[in-house]
C-alpha cells in the first residue's frame, strides 16, 4: 500500500509522500478560490464545490469561508447546506446523507495523532471516516471526532463534543455529546422549545 491508500484504510500513513502534499495543495487552491468569489457568485460557487467533493446531491450551499484538507473524499447528499466556517478534514472518508444543516463553525475531524508523545513524533497521523445520516442539523461550534456515526433525524446541539455514535432520532448535546431525549411526533407542532407553529404549511 502506498501512503494514500493507508491513509484511506484508516491506518497510519505520512501525510507528505506518495503525492498527498500535491493533493492537498491542489484543494486549498480551489477552497481560496471559492473563499474569494463574490456573494452572488452562484453558479462559480456552486462548480467549485461539485468539482472539490467527491460526490454531491442535487442541491448543495456552503457559505464561505470554508476549509478542506482534499474535498475529493467528502460525499453529501442532496440539499445540504453549511454556514460560516465549516472546517472538514478529510484525511478520512466524510459521507452526509441527505438534509443535513450545519449551523455556523461546524467542525468534522476524521484527522488524528497517536497519543504517545514517540508514537506522534515519528510522523505517523491517522484518519478515521465520519458518517452522518439523513434529516439531521448540527448546531453551532459542534466538533466531530474521528470515527463517529451520526445516525438520521438528529439534533446536536450547539457547542457539542461528540466523540462516540449518536442513534437515531434522539437530541445530543454536550462534551462529551449525550443523548438528552427522543424526537417524537410531538416535537412537529414546534419551532423552538415550547413556542408552538402559527401556520399550517410546515407539515
Amino acid at each position: 500500500m502506498n501512503q494514500k491508500e493507508r491513509m484511506l484504510a484508516g491506518l497510519p500513513y505520512k501525510a507528505w509522500l506518495d503525492g498527498l502534499t500535491e493533493e492537498r495543495t491542489a484543494a486549498r487552491l480551489l477552497v481560496h478560490q471559492f473563499n474569494g468569489l463574490r456573494p452572488d457568485e452562484h453558479e462559480e460557487r456552486d462548480a467549485l464545490i461539485r468539482s472539490l467533493f467527491g460526490m454531491t446531491g442535487e442541491i448543495v450551499h456552503i457559505e464561505a469561508p470554508f476549509r478542506c484538507d482534499y474535498g475529493s473524499n467528502i460525499t453529501v447528499g442532496n440539499n445540504f447546506y453549511a454556514n460560516f466556517n465549516c472546517t472538514i478534514l478529510d484525511v478520512g472518508k466524510v459521507t452526509i446523507g441527505d438534509n443535513v444543516m450545519f449551523a455556523p463553525n461546524v467542525s468534522l475531524y476524521t484527522a488524528g495523532h497517536p497519543i504517545h508523545p514517540d508514537s506522534r513524533n515519528s510522523g505517523y497521523e491517522y484518519g478515521i471516516a465520519i458518517t452522518i445520516g439523513n434529516n439531521v442539523w448540527i448546531g453551532g461550534n459542534v466538533i466531530v471526532n474521528p470515527g463517529v456515526t451520526i445516525g438520521n433525524n438528529v439534533v446536536i446541539g450547539a457547542g457539542s463534543v461528540v466523540t462516540k455514535d449518536i442513534p437515531d432520532n434522539v437530541i445530543a448535546v454536550g462534551s462529551p455529546c449525550r443523548i438528552v431525549r427522543e424526537i417524537t411526533e410531538e416535537d412537529r407542532k414546534f419551532y423552538y422549545k415550547d413556542r408552538e407553529f402559527d401556520v399550517t404549511d410546515y407539515k
